[in-house]
């Protein structure tokens, strides 16, 4: 079955020409990465018609990743008007990780990188086989089902859930909430989305206060229990305020669980529409060759497609000249499909080595969680191939239709 619908050369220019993250076509959506390459051939560096600037060029984006003493990740500046002083939305998204620049960022990310240390990661991996092999066992029952319902979007609800010592009946919401909150930082927000974003950030907070308070009174392990290594803090620093603390819990959960959605279910469709790839890899799903292939769908089609800064002072981007307070558009998708980085960049290659793909972003805002997405991909997608190597697909998929995250909301399958 072919996914990813085709777009001709002069189409891609037309949009290119008139690029703007804020008003994309459908067939965009569909498919962005020829538009990518128009832009990166005519317009590397592109002024779009709100002031910004958008890079879709490898070299340029890592550039901008490596000087975040000029370009910061602080998005106050651009949020506030977005969502409104007050907004549930803009406490939420100006105080996560992901978008603080240090000394917040430093002492939140060092406090959740206490709890995903190797050896943490490592003694995972057995409850995470159990997880996905209770998945497939439901799907052989069914013979078949939704590539993201039923597999994809349920392991990284668990695995966090895990992480953050959610109450097994209590995790119904959170990738409900998690959409919503994520959803309202597509480049145009609409009202729906403004209202459910909102109304999930204040569902949120408020059971985390209730859970928070659980973990004040029966700490848990700080050695794997993220939640209790936040609420005790640094043992010879500050620790972290509440509302630091309880939005930081709720970007844990939005961080680990689209991501991984992505990676998995895009993963499993692009090997319906490259099965030679497919049968190379059922060849050998050893540690090493799965290990290349998930780095090579990362790249191919990667989870997060975009990442945003804003320059501290006058500088420049890709040889352009950027004025103090320049907003700036990382294109992540773009970036990965650059032939000056990546030979033949437009072909999944699964045995692709050397692959320096910016999936997981670069520099200090690199992925936190970067090592556990990873041996979620290699698991998941590994087990499901080893036990259903003939699945196939029974109707198109339906995309997000979302710029900034690239993947599915149903994917119906068979396999048998």
């Amino acid at each position: 079955m072919k996914v990813t619908a085709p777009m001709a050369a002069e189409r891609a220019r037309e949009i290119a020409a008139s690029f703007d993250l804020r008003a994309l076509p459908p067939d965009f959506h569909a498919n962005p990465y020829p538009v990518y390459a128009a832009l990166r051939e005519s317009a590397p560096v592109r002024t779009m018609p709100d002031g910004s600037w958008f890079l879709s060029r490898h070299a340029d984006v890592v550039a901008v990743y490596r000087d975040a003493h000029t370009f910061s990740s602080d998005k106050k500046v651009e949020f506030t008007p977005k969502y409104g002083p007050g907004a549930p939305l803009l406490e939420h998204h100006t105080t996560s990780l992901v978008f603080n620049d240090p000394p917040l960022h430093t002492r939140v990310r060092r406090l959740i990188m206490g709890a995903l240390t190797r050896r943490a990661i490592a003694e995972m991996e057995a409850g995470l086989v159990v997880l996905v092999d209770r998945l497939l066992d439901a799907i052989a029952a069914r013979g078949g089902g939704d590539l993201v319902d039923d597999f994809a979007a349920a392991i990284p609800v668990e695995i966090v859930g895990n992480l953050l010592g959610v109450p097994r009946a209590d995790r119904g919401p959170l990738r409900g909430w998690s959409l919503a909150i994520l959803g309202a930082l597509e480049p145009k927000l609409t009202p729906l989305q403004e209202e459910l974003g909102n109304r999930a950030v204040r569902e949120f907070v408020d059971y985390l206060r209730l859970l928070v308070a659980e973990r004040r009174k029966q700490p848990g392990d700080p050695g794997h229990d993220v939640l209790t290594r936040l609420v005790q803090g640094e043992e010879a620093g500050e620790q972290l305020s509440e509302i630091e603390l309880l939005q930081n819990c709720i970007f844990i959960l939005n961080a680990g669980h689209e991501t991984t959605t992505n990676l998995i279910a895009n993963a499993l469709v692009a090997l319906q529409e490259w099965p030679q790839q497919k049968a190379m890899l059922l060849h050998d799903l050893g540690e090493r060759p799965m290990t290349l292939a998930v780095e090579e769908f990362l790249r191919f089609e990667s989870s997060n497609q975009l990442g945003n800064r804003r320059a501290l002072r006058a500088c420049e981007a890709g040889g352009v000249a950027l004025p103090e307070g320049a907003l700036v558009t990382l294109g992540i998708g773009a970036a990965n499909r650059d032939p000056a980085q990546f030979a033949q960049p437009e072909v999944l290659d699964l045995a692709r080595e050397d692959n320096r793909h910016l999936a997981f972003g670069f520099g200090i805002h690199q992925c936190a969680g970067l090592s556990l997405a990873r041996l979620e991909g290699r698991v998941a997608i590994g087990r499901f191939l080893a036990r259903f190597p003939g699945y196939r697909l029974t109707a198109m998929p339906t995309r997000g239709g979302r710029a900034r995250f690239r993947g599915f909301l149903k994917a119906p399958f068979a396999v048998r």
